[in-house]
């Protein structure tokens, strides 16, 4: 398995002298076997104000060192030793199941719906990055904030793979194409305003779809953003 572009993707990320750096923010243990990307990623969190307890190359070391430290949030690769496959988003499920109060956010090379849809299903606090995606420091920090805070984050790529599944009888055929896009938005875990401000419209228009959305798909309204983006991975799900 080649990790080299990911290395290099990540590794790019370095604050810049004079970045704020409050250093109150969550304890976090770290699980990827690509020690530069590690690092990387270590020195990047130090340096934006988070507490990195520790570092793990597997699945086993990175269960010992969350059991250890008992951090608020996880970030762990989905793929790890001994086969690269599945170790990672294994390794979450039990820190899930152990810690559940821990965020995570479990990084990807690849767009995998199954593994993401399970993970993000589970509960509060939880994301899924594709890793060649993450380039923008104060995004991937405020990303990780988002997380630790009880949020939920999809990357676009797999919102836009879970949208864009047609089938004969397809669930979202009630939508207008203004509606697809608030719910892939909503989906990403964006308020209101950040619809807004991406879509260009007005909050009030935007309140007006998140109503009809969820009234077509029949989703019961909720003013906790985690909820309904819950509800929204739970429909997507359903019709993947």
């Amino acid at each position: 398995m080649t990790r080299s572009a990911d290395s290099r993707d990540l590794s790019r990320l370095t604050v810049q002298p004079g970045d704020p750096a409050e250093m109150t923010g969550p304890r976090v243990v770290l699980g990827d076997d690509d020690v530069l990307l590690r690092e990387g990623m270590a020195s990047l969190l130090s340096s934006s104000g988070f507490d990195v307890v520790g570092q793990a190359g597997d699945g086993t070391q990175l269960l010992q060192l969350v059991r250890e430290t008992v951090p608020e949030l996880v970030v762990v690769d989905i793929r790890m030793p001994p086969t690269h496959t599945v170790e990672g988003l294994e390794a979450a499920r039990v820190v899930r199941q152990e810690l559940p109060e821990a965020a995570i956010l479990v990084l990807s090379c690849h767009v995998e719906v199954d593994h993401a849809m399970e993970l993000l299903a589970s509960g509060r606090g939880i994301g899924y990055l594709l890793k060649t995606r993450v380039t923008d420091v104060a995004e991937f920090v405020e990303t990780l904030q988002r997380i630790a805070k009880g949020g939920s984050i999809m990357d676009p790529a797999l919102v836009q793979e879970l949208v864009s599944v047609r089938r004969q009888n397809d669930p979202l055929a009630p939508l207008s194409a203004r509606e697809r896009e608030v719910l892939a938005l909503m989906a990403e875990g964006r308020s209101n305003a950040g619809i807004a401000r991406r879509l260009w419209v007005t909050e009030g228009t935007v309140e007006k779809h998140v109503r009809s959305v969820l009234a077509k798909l029949s989703l019961p309204e909720t003013h906790n953003d985690h909820r309904r983006v819950l509800a929204v991975v739970t429909f997507l799900e359903a019709a993947s």
